[in-house]
């Protein structure tokens, strides 16, 4: 058995991942299948071959610029949220919350030193630059990111952002290293909810909090506002933050809120 084998006991497989997360990165540009090879490190002849299989899955789809994700890549997306009683349950609050329904809400979860977005409620007047359902963002500029890192043990924290590519700079106000970040996680643990003051988008800003996962075995999960700087007050942030506990409360356990 050679040591390549050792490491990868499936080296397809891998490399069928490896297209899909291309595709996804591509953000619904067609990728040609040279550049995909080129990424691979893989003849085209045999990366014709694992496009070929993945269009019969429907999992990709050939255009005549290149291929871009199929449809099936939505049915499977669509079947893990559905394993999330909490995404229906937010969007059942959010549509009837006074402050929330006119506001963009957002699921996310963490994935190493990133945020990805489950479930996003548009509000009256959508910010369109905010993260859509799918979207991954660097967790340290983020609100969400950082609700969900503020439960972690400093020495997890410091692993994760050991690279300064964990720091990148969306905004000027953009944490910038790890010890800034650690400053600003231990305000999150203070004052029990995660701000962005312009960090992800200039002008945008967002308040998030941590809901604890229902068992061992689902993560936890992080639900968060975001709106305009200037054109939001302190009352209405404070609304906000209210609106977003009690959200909290319904998804952490249903059982526990009383109908008004």
């Amino acid at each position: 058995m050679t040591t390549d084998s050792v490491r990868d006991p499936a080296p397809a497989l891998t490399r069928g991942v490896r297209i899909l997360e291309l595709l996804s990165e591509a953000n619904g540009q067609p990728v040609a299948l040279s550049d995909i090879a080129r990424a691979l490190g893989a003849a085209k002849s045999s990366t014709s071959n694992l496009c070929t299989v993945l269009e019969e899955s429907r999992l990709i789809r050939r255009l005549d610029t290149g291929y871009t994700l199929g449809h099936r890549t939505v049915e499977f997306g669509g079947a893990y949220l559905g394993g999330f009683n909490e995404v229906r349950e937010f969007y059942r609050f959010c549509s009837a919350a006074p402050m929330l329904s006119g506001e963009v809400v957002q699921v996310a979860m963490l994935d190493g030193t990133d945020v990805v977005y489950l479930a996003r409620h548009e509000g009256k007047g959508p910010l369109r630059l905010t993260a859509n359902i799918g979207d991954r963002f660097p967790a340290a500029p983020t609100a969400v990111g950082n609700a969900l890192l503020a439960a972690l043990p400093d020495q997890e924290i410091a692993a994760r952002f050991s690279s300064p590519a964990a720091f990148p700079r969306r905004t000027e106000a953009s944490v910038a290293n790890l010890r800034d970040l650690m400053t600003k996680l231990e305000q999150v643990r203070e004052r029990g909810f995660a701000v962005d003051e312009n960090e992800v988008h200039p002008g945008i800003s967002g308040i998030a909090l941590r809901v604890p996962p229902r068992s061992s075995q689902s993560p936890a999960l992080a639900i968060g506002c975001s709106f305009l700087t200037a054109a939001t007050s302190d009352v209405q942030r404070s609304t906000i933050v209210a609106e977003l506990r009690e959200l909290e409360r319904l998804l952490e356990n249903p059982m526990q809120v009383v109908e008004s």
